[in-house]
C-alpha cells in the first residue's frame, strides 16, 4: 500500500511526530489515520519510558496568573538540556500544565508523594464505609481500592485528567511531550496561591 505525502502531513499535523515516524505509523496501520495515531502514542508511551531514568537539570518555572488576580501558579519543569527548555513547546506544555493546576487544584504530583499515614487513613475510611453499607468481606477490599484510586485521580497532578483535553492525563501529556522532544520531562513541583487561603 502507498501512503500519501498528504497523509504522512495530516498525521504529522496532528501529532507533532516526525516524518519518518509518521509514515511507519501510517505502513504498520495500513494507511488508517487513527491506527496511525495511537500506534505513535504507543510507540510515545515506550520512548518516555525509556528516558524516564535520565537526569533532567534543566528546565523552567512557570506561572499563571488566572484572571482577576485571585488565584496563581508556580510550576517548576524539568527537561534534560537548555536548548528544549527554551523552546516554544516546552514553555507551552509548561503553562498548560500551570493553567491546569490552578483548574484542578491537585495536592501532590504523583502517588509517590503522598505520606503514607494519609494513604491508610483514607483506605480506613473507605473500608468502613464498605462495611457500613453492608458489603460482605470479600468485596469490602476491592471497594476499598476502587475508591482509593479515585482519590489518588483527584489529588495527585498525574493522575489527573488534562482540563484542556479530558481524554488523556497529564502523564499522557508528559509523556507525548517526551515522545516529540526525545528528552525525560519531569514536573518537579509546583505551589498554587489563591487570595485569602
Amino acid at each position: 500500500m502507498s501512503i500519501s505525502v498528504e497523509d504522512i502531513k495530516k498525521l504529522r499535523e496532528t501529532t507533532g511526530a516526525g516524518m519518518m515516524d509518521c509514515k511507519k505509523a501510517l505502513t504498520e496501520s495500513n494507511g488508517n489515520l487513527d491506527e496511525a495515531i495511537k500506534y505513535l502514542r504507543v510507540k510515545g508511551l515506550a520512548k518516555a519510558q525509556k528516558r524516564s531514568g535520565k537526569e533532567t537539570g534543566e528546565g523552567v518555572i512557570a506561572s499563571y496568573i488566572h484572571p482577576g488576580a485571585r488565584l496563581g501558579v508556580l510550576l517548576e519543569l524539568n527537561c534534560e538540556t537548555d536548548f528544549v527548555s527554551r523552546t516554544d513547546e516546552f514553555s507551552s506544555i509548561a503553562k498548560d500544565i500551570a493553567m491546569h493546576i490552578a483548574a484542578a487544584n491537585p495536592t501532590y504530583v504523583s502517588q509517590e508523594d503522598i505520606p503514607q499515614e494519609v494513604i491508610d487513613k483514607e483506605k480506613a475510611i473507605y473500608v468502613e464505609q464498605a462495611k457500613a453499607s453492608g458489603k460482605p468481606d470479600n468485596v469490602v477490599e476491592k471497594i476499598a481500592e476502587g475508591k482509593l484510586n479515585k482519590f489518588y485521580e483527584d489529588v495527585c497532578l498525574l493522575n489527573q485528567q488534562f482540563v484542556k483535553n479530558p481524554d488523556i492525563t497529564i502523564k499522557d501529556l508528559i509523556a507525548e511531550s517526551v515522545a516529540k522532544t526525545g528528552e525525560n520531562i519531569k514536573i518537579r513541583r509546583f505551589t498554587r496561591f489563591a487570595l485569602g487561603e
